[in-house]
């Protein structure tokens, strides 16, 4: 009998096969279909990475052109869950939106023949950010805004629901790349969960549901927001080094650094590090790049440990004005494009995912006798 491997989270362990993307079995890079994050984050736009994603290739100039004009249409919310959203609590977290509207649009355009997979993911890509920033808004100003924006991408739509007027060419295009660079990452545990559950065959709302909780856990999703708030804490690089070395000293878990699948660098941070940078210099507030770049340094001399795509992912969201509890949303909005393709490949050759566990409870015994005696 061969031995069963042992591993703490799955580490190391292959648990299906995709065509989809892959850091590399040296974890040294990251492709959406062969395609390098770096040419794509340079050359492209996210609504060409979803059209990769979802349909296999990229689009030609025409097509690109009609999938942007197709996913404007789908912004609209309907009138149910606009009601909803207005009934679930001003406190919320967002992300809670996110799974509660996502769920209740499942009712209302159930998974069927006239309501098949790929329109589905496309609908979730166009309405995610009409579902939060209604929900906000209403909750905010009191206003029931309007969602179907004209704005050209989704970046532009969500920066105009937010903040009520057309974003600059600059703020736009580094959300477009903070799009691209979060849409698909393999098999992580949010994307895994939606191939659990795909594999039951369970609709579509119901594995995308599942995504939504499992990024909701602070280990996944929610790591920019953790950075974001030890950014906020410090006034100055010297306070922020000083602050940081107590930290780690009292040996507090500090996010945004070191990665599972990557050894040596994630190889989206410096992507988003020059747009943090860029957005920094327009901004009133360039020490907190000051900060996160001496908070770098830090966890590289005191720990050997490098920054993730969530780290200046903080900064670069902020800069361009977004929540801090919105960081996280942001994740599935771009997600939702790569949680998309994995279902589609998941139904296409699927197979139940039951994995097996070494069972380490007491061994056998009887129960007593019910009469006590």
């Amino acid at each position: 009998m061969s031995e069963v491997k042992k591993t703490g989270g799955l580490a190391g362990i292959v648990a299906g096969e995709t065509a989809i993307s892959t850091v590399g079995k040296e974890g040294v890079g990251l492709t959406y279909r062969g395609y390098t994050i770096e040419d794509l984050a340079e050359k492209s736009t996210f609504e060409a990475v979803a059209f990769l994603l979802l349909y296999g290739k990229l689009p030609t100039p025409g097509e690109l052109v009609a999938y942007q004009q197709q996913l404007r249409t789908l912004r609209g919310l309907p009138f149910p869950l606009k009601s909803v959203l207005e009934q679930l609590p001003a406190n919320s977290n967002p992300m809670d939106i996110l799974r509660t509207g996502c769920s209740v649009l499942g009712t209302l355009e159930q998974e069927s023949s006239e309501h098949v997979q790929i329109q589905i993911a496309n609908r979730l890509t166009a309405l995610f950010p009409s579902m939060l920033l209604y929900w906000f808004q209403f909750h905010k100003t009191g206003k029931r805004i309007e969602t179907e924006t004209a704005a050209p991408n989704i970046a532009s739509h969500f920066l105009e629901l937010l903040h009520g007027q057309k974003p600059s060419e600059l703020h736009a295009r580094a959300l477009d790349v903070g799009l691209i660079l979060y849409a698909e990452h393999e098999f992580n545990a949010s994307t895994f969960t939606c191939r659990t559950v795909a594999s039951t065959l369970a609709d579509f709302y119901s594995c995308v549901t599942g995504g939504i909780g499992a990024l909701r856990g602070p280990l996944h999703g929610g790591a920019n927001e953790a950075a974001m708030e030890l950014i906020e804490q410090f006034q100055t690089p010297d306070e922020a080094e000083a602050g940081l070395v107590r930290l780690l000293h009292d040996k507090k878990l500090v996010m945004g650094f070191g990665h599972r699948v990557y050894k040596h660098a994630d190889p989206r941070s410096d992507i988003i590090k020059q747009w943090s940078s860029k957005l920094a210099d327009v901004s009133d507030k360039k020490h907190l790049y000051a900060i996160s770049e001496r908070l770098e340094a830090v966890m590289r001399r005191e720990k050997g440990m490098f920054p993730n795509l969530d780290f200046y992912s903080a900064t670069a969201f902020h800069f361009l004005g977004i929540p801090t509890g919105f960081f996280t949303p942001i994740f599935v909005i771009a997600r939702i494009s790569g949680w998309s393709a994995h279902i589609f490949e998941q139904r296409a050759h699927n197979r139940l995912i039951r994995p097996t566990a070494d069972y380490i409870g007491p061994e056998p015994q009887k129960l007593p006798d019910s009469s006590g005696s």
